[in-house]
């Protein structure tokens, strides 16, 4: 096996820039609420996942603790072709392959050499290295990762993708690092942080017919910015929030990266178990209680009517820069993004075929349609709610990050687009003179069938 192993280290590529079965039970007891010591105040959701993690019973905002990973995650782009190199440089090995999930789901469906050489590579290392958790072109790798069971409410996790947050959704801490720490992470098993304070923002009510988890994310980053959490952990509660499905959770988490937060979570529910056991994790591994938080624990609050809230849409050239859609309606698109992890899970396929069910794309717009994952384009195809897009005039892609990163077939120059992914950043999409609205599915969806900026409550008459 180290004869295997440096055969693929020696062909390591060189790295360019970019944006950057289940498993085993968690050994270390878990603090149930209540139980921090009683001269010590109430913990947080982060606060009770961090003192866990680093085998104590209180932690305090601000304190700097070493605390063990529960799983670390990575993919083609971020994970062998970086790590193999400095492992070999240091003569280190991953300590527990067990814990690692490996994701290929950037350079797939791999076009051009380049990208099947870096494929190449990272299948050829994670079978070296003995991987157990790899998922070649399976979808999204923050998709994959819960809909495969690999998530559990208070775990501490690690991924090598800035939208790591995604894992929050389930009450687990999770958050996004870069190489080095990746490094550190897979050789030692551990992982130093700050304790952050905890945002919390709170939507009471429930949310109007045609608009989503998206609309609520490009409304806060208009209020709060981009640097919004402050290195905070954020968490996403009320009866609006606790209303929501799974895969609508999982877009409010995966943007706390938009938001600047470290981790961004809602608390473990029943809905939260439901999800989990559909994914295959055992009865008997889901404690709801490791994913909440002690009551009254110290936050800064927020709060808001989500009853209240329109679609909104970002303008380009940031998420930040979101507006209702009404005060941009109008604007000539020719050219529909339904794809990324924030945007093509199975939730927002019904969505956007509620949509476009009985219509058609508009003439001069083209819809491309990428499913988060295989899994959620099979199911989609069975309920026929693949037919209902296909049928309506979209263009099928596979099932990967694709356009989201400028990977694969990206948005061609000069071209208007609304999408329905994380970011719009100049250039992201991969044309620099592209110009990028985001929107929910439901807000693309009836874009394009009026090839204009679209509030989606004027079709589905809201």
């Amino acid at each position: 096996m180290a004869a295997a192993q440096g055969d693929v280290v020696l062909r390591y590529l060189p790295i360019q820039d970019e944006d950057s079965a289940p498993f085993p039970p968690m050994t270390r007891p878990a603090t149930a609420p209540g139980q921090s010591g009683p001269a010590r105040g109430a913990q947080t959701l982060a606060q009770r996942i961090i003192a866990r993690a680093s085998g104590r019973r209180h932690v305090d905002v601000g304190e700097i603790v070493t605390c063990e990973i529960d799983l670390a995650m990575f993919h083609d782009s971020s994970g062998p072709r970086r790590l193999a190199p400095m492992l070999e440089s240091l003569g280190a090995t991953v300590r527990d392959p067990g814990r690692l999930v490996l994701a290929l789901d950037h350079y797939v469906s791999a076009e051009d050499e380049e990208s099947r050489r870096i494929v190449r590579f990272a299948r050829d290392w994670a079978a070296a290295t003995g991987l157990p958790h790899v998922y070649d072109g399976q979808g999204i790798c923050h998709v994959v990762l819960p809909e495969r069971g690999h998530l559990r409410p208070g775990m501490l996790c690690i991924g090598g993708d800035s939208h790591s947050p995604t894992g929050g959704a389930f009450g687990a801490y999770m958050f996004g690092v870069g190489a080095t720490e990746m490094l550190a992470a897979v050789v030692t098993g551990t992982i130093w942080l700050r304790v952050p304070e905890t945002l919390r923002y709170v939507f009471d009510g429930r949310l109007a017919d045609g608009v989503m988890a998206k609309d609520v994310m490009l409304m806060l980053l208009a209020r709060f910015g981009m640097n919004g959490g402050r290195y905070q952990s954020v968490e996403y509660a009320g009866s609006a929030v606790t209303a929501l499905p799974m895969a609508e959770r999982m877009t409010l988490s995966n943007m706390g990266a938009e938001l600047g937060a470290q981790a961004a979570m809602v608390e473990a529910d029943d809905t939260t178990r439901d999800a989990l056991l559909a994914a295959g994790v055992p009865a008997g591994e889901i404690d709801l209680g490791a994913g909440r938080g002690d009551p009254g624990a110290e936050a800064e609050e927020h709060r808001f009517d989500a009853g209240t809230l329109a679609p909104h849409v970002a303008l380009p050239h940031s998420p930040a820069n979101a507006v209702p859609v009404g005060e941009c309606a109008g604007e000539r698109v020719d050219l529909a993004y339904l794809g990324a992890c924030t945007g093509a899970k199975l939730v927002d396929l019904r969505a956007a075929a509620r949509v476009l069910r009985g219509r058609r794309v508009a003439a001069g717009c083209r819809f491309l349609l990428a499913p988060a994952s295989v899994r959620e384009r099979e199911q989609a195809e069975r309920e026929g709610v693949l037919r209902v897009l296909v049928e309506a005039g979209a263009e099928l892609l596979p099932s990967a990050c694709g356009a989201c990163a400028g990977y694969g077939r990206s948005i061609p120059e000069g071209a208007r687009v609304i999408s329905s992914t994380a970011r719009n950043f100049r250039g992201r999409m991969g044309a620099e003179t592209a110009s990028v609205w985001l929107g929910s599915p439901l807000t693309v969806a009836a874009s394009a069938v009026a090839g204009r900026l679209t509030d989606p409550r004027e079709v589905l008459g809201a």
